[in-house]
């Protein structure tokens, strides 16, 4: 899930797609960012954007998309960037305003937009714009609640472990393939006054929980997080308290950031700054992040690089997520028209175009390879990797997109009690378990795929 907007992955069923990963849409708040050609009398529609970084991410996809549709003289899309636009969008939505598109962090928190009854029902125009051929089939599934389809994902995303690779060689430090080799490394690289991980959550609370599913997947196993996720083995599980203690010993030895008071009040864009200097080795991130990292490691002449974030048994896994929804405001006056507008920017041109000349990552539509030429070789290994493992079924499962959305919504906050010590491990996972079968017990249950 990219900070608080916009934002991927799988098994057999997606082995003819590209994958790639996303960034947030960036720039200034309140800022009308949409072409200045308006076809007269044309209906327009409203779309946020998130406002917590700089703008030329935001621009590239206004230029790159948007414009070519306004300038098509039907519809018109009016742009605007948003402080904090998840928040504003869910608190504009609930008092019967906001945008035409509304975009979530998530599969799960779509859902909750659903079950209030703030978006409407998307199957007329699923079958209208045939997006059940453009969509790999697992992908439409995400977004039905009680049946009917009401989100369609944006972006396809996984985690990896990042790395500042000019540090690392002046230093002869390997990059980890375990998790035991991760603590080493962290532990040497803390000792020489490194930051060993450059994480924070200052901006983007639910940060939080890209280290949660990452320890849970990576250390107890996808296998495990999935017959979790189907009921078929608790929360509390030996195997997950393990996971959730390794992470939890990370934080109290400072590695994240130097310390708790620096993991919450640190920015987005100073981390990657410490990073991208030498002053902090690591960052575990989605693949929205690769914009950031071509912005800040050439402007210091440092190199980056990756590899998947370690696991257990040093095998590779990549977890696969939805980085954001898009849906249609029940409030809209114009919902033919903000559909019209959805299905030309899922479609594999537009999505491809955003991928190469945005660095966005694409939903998970099929787009024909030859479209997708000029991305760069370490963002292409990531999306190849990604395709691998999911090919092998050795893929594990992003929070923000297969847990519930009131379970997804306790592990990124309750987690800071653990690591505030006002809560145990044990008490952590019991109470994920509670508010879990609740959710199963509601009907209130992301559809998780078959492995």
């Amino acid at each position: 899930m990219t900070p608080s907007n916009v934002r991927i992955s799988r098994p057999r069923w997606f082995r003819s797609v590209s994958l790639l990963l996303l960034v947030p849409l960036l720039a200034m708040a309140g800022l009308n960012l949409s072409s200045s050609v308006r076809a007269q009398d044309a209906p327009t529609i409203s779309m946020w954007f998130n406002s917590t970084g700089g703008a030329e991410t935001a621009e590239c996809l206004i230029a790159t998309a948007i414009d070519p549709f306004n300038a098509l003289g039907g519809v018109q899309v009016d742009a605007t960037l948003q402080a904090n636009s998840w928040d504003a969008t869910r608190t504009a939505v609930a008092g019967g305003a906001g945008p035409d598109v509304v975009t979530t962090p998530g599969p799960s928190f779509g859902y909750a937009l659903a079950e209030a009854g703030q978006v409407v029902p998307l199957d007329d125009y699923a079958t209208q714009y045939g997006w059940s051929e453009t969509f790999v089939p697992w992908a439409l599934d995400l977004g039905r609640v009680n049946g009917e389809l009401y989100s369609i994902p944006n972006e396809i995303e996984t985690l990896v472990l990042y790395y500042n690779e000019t540090l690392f060689q002046e230093n002869g430090w390997t990059p980890p393939t375990t998790l035991v080799e991760m603590m080493t490394l962290a532990e040497t690289i803390a000792a020489a006054g490194i930051i060993p991980f450059a994480h924070a959550n200052a901006e983007w609370r639910p940060t939080n929980e890209w280290f949660v599913g990452e320890f849970l997947n990576h250390h107890a196993g996808p296998e495990k997080v999935y017959q979790a996720l189907s009921g078929e083995l608790p929360w509390t599980d030996p195997a997950f308290v393990e996971a959730i203690t390794m992470l939890d010993q990370m934080q109290q030895n400072g590695w994240f950031m130097g310390g708790l008071d620096r993991y919450y009040t640190t920015l987005s864009a100073d981390a990657a700054a410490l990073m991208s200097e030498g002053e902090a080795a690591m960052k575990i991130e989605g693949t929205w992040f690769v914009s950031d990292a071509l912005t800040f490691f050439p402007e210091v002449e440092q190199e980056w690089n990756w590899v998947p974030v370690p696991s257990a048994t040093g095998e590779a896994i990549y977890d696969l997520g939805i980085g954001s929804t898009y849906s249609i405001n029940a409030n809209s006056k114009y919902p033919a028209e903000t559909a019209e507008f959805i299905s030309y920017l899922f479609s594999p041109e537009v999505q491809a175009s955003l991928a190469v000349e945005c660095s966005l990552a694409p939903a998970p539509v099929t787009i024909p390879p030859e479209l997708l030429s000029g991305l760069d070789a370490r963002y292409a290994g990531m999306l190849q990797g990604l395709n691998d493992a999911s090919a092998a079924n050795n893929y594990g499962y992003t929070t923000w997109t297969f847990w519930p959305p009131k379970s997804d919504a306790y592990i990124y906050t309750e987690i800071e009690k653990v690591w505030g010590g006002d809560m145990t491990v044990e008490e952590y996972l019991q109470g994920l378990q509670t508010t879990f079968d609740a959710e199963v017990a509601a009907g209130a249950v992301v559809p998780v795929p078959e492995r």
